[in-house]
């Protein structure tokens, strides 16, 4: 498979400023159990050839941040582009592009096909 590789921070994000609204993202990040969630969502796979995917278990936590904070597919685009928390949660470095509005939409529908949605929110 071919994954985006999201593991090596930048100068940016090791500065990134501790703030309240940081620690309640990174509280709610501590409370979930993201190893069980990257073992269900491994059932995704990539394709072997064309552009490297994003990682399931990033774009299953952007669709989180879609669902509390109740964005549309474009608005979670717009703000995983500038809102440093969302690229924090998420594990985007302040460098990486983002996926695009359809991206999330593709993504959703994934899941649904697979079966999926329901089982990762329970």
């Amino acid at each position: 498979m071919a994954w985006k590789n999201l593991t090596q921070r930048s100068l940016a994000d090791a500065m990134l400023i501790e703030h309240d609204a940081v620690k309640e993202l990174d509280a709610v990040h501590e409370l979930i159990d993201w190893s069980r969630l990257e073992q269900r969502l491994s059932q995704i796979h990539s394709k072997a050839r064309g552009e490297k995917a994003w990682p399931p278990l990033m774009m299953f936590k952007a669709l989180l941040l879609q669902s509390w904070y109740k964005l549309s597919d474009l608005a979670l685009e717009k703000q995983l582009t500038r809102d440093l928390l969302f690229r924090r949660f998420t594990g985007l470095d302040i460098s990486e592009s983002v996926p695009d509005h359809s991206t999330f939409w593709r993504f959703r529908q994934k899941l649904d096909t697979l079966c999926l949605m329901d089982g990762l929110l329970s």
